[in-house]
């Protein structure tokens, strides 16, 4: 009885850990929604506003835990200016000296009150070309030339222009100084408190409405934007791999071993 008492205990401890590995994301990045950030960026009246509801909890966008101390880590935004284009970088500090970005808002004007944008994870933390931008339905009708039948309805997505959103007319507006966060390690605004991070699913349950209006293209539109942003990238020597089930710290920036750490969630 005692053997068979045992042999049930490890196939349930095995089958609870193969159940908590399956939950984590494919890539860590995941534990952050792209889509969720454009809709608050969208709603947002300025760049420190938009800052505040990307850290809260209650709008499902942040479930990054990037040091692996158990709790959500706190999301800083700066705006890179370069003439009419703007680079929105999303980052977050590991520890006092190490800075990681997660994921940047290229925008580009187009022309006269026209102006596009796209949001793009960073590769250290999502799959190569992870880009995703807002998209609209535009319904167009084909008439039948033979026959009875019914016209049939063809529904396309087309791009947006978004330059009536109030966070881009704010960063357009003739005397906007480009926004730099003054929040940092161990400095954090009065208003935000952390929490522990939710189990992938659970997170990416939650995180679902903002999945409706915003979409993962192929291409890369805002080509000067990157250009403007990859000499100043911020990239960790602490997060150096992001296959699925583990995050690899190294132990010192000297370090030629690693500690792999696995992710707690709810």
């Amino acid at each position: 009885m005692k053997k068979i008492t045992t042999a049930l205990l490890i196939i349930l401890g095995v089958t609870i850990g193969h159940s908590q590995e399956n939950d984590l994301p494919e890539n860590i990045g995941d534990n952050f929604s792209l889509e969720g950030a454009l809709a608050l960026f969208k709603k947002s009246s300025s760049i420190a506003e938009f800052e505040k509801l990307i850290n809260e909890e209650n709008n499902n966008v942040n479930n990054l835990d990037l040091n692996n101390d158990g709790n959500v880590d706190y999301i800083t935004v700066d705006d890179i200016k370069d003439n009419d284009t703007h680079v929105i970088v999303l980052s977050t500090y590991l520890d006092q000296n190490e800075k990681q970005d997660i994921a940047t808002i290229g925008i580009e004007k187009t022309g006269n009150e026209q102006a596009i944008l796209q949001i793009e994870g960073d590769t250290d933390l999502y799959a190569e070309n992870t880009i995703i931008e807002p998209f609209e339905t535009e319904s167009s009708m084909n008439q039948v030339q033979h026959g009875p039948a019914l016209a049939a309805i063809n529904t396309n997505r087309v791009s947006v222009n978004v330059w009536f959103w109030p966070s881009v007319r704010f960063i357009y507006a003739p005397r906007y100084v480009a926004w730099t966060s003054p929040h940092h390690w161990g400095f954090y605004p009065k208003y935000w408190s952390t929490w522990h991070p939710y189990r992938h699913t659970i997170f990416y349950a939650k995180a679902a409405p903002h999945r409706s209006y915003f979409h993962r293209v192929a291409s890369r539109r805002v080509i000067v934007a990157r250009n403007v942003y990859l000499p100043k990238r911020r990239h960790s020597t602490i997060v150096i791999h992001n296959n699925r089930k583990t995050v690899v710290i190294k132990e010192s920036k000297k370090a030629k071993t690693s500690k792999v750490y696995k992710h707690k969630r709810r």
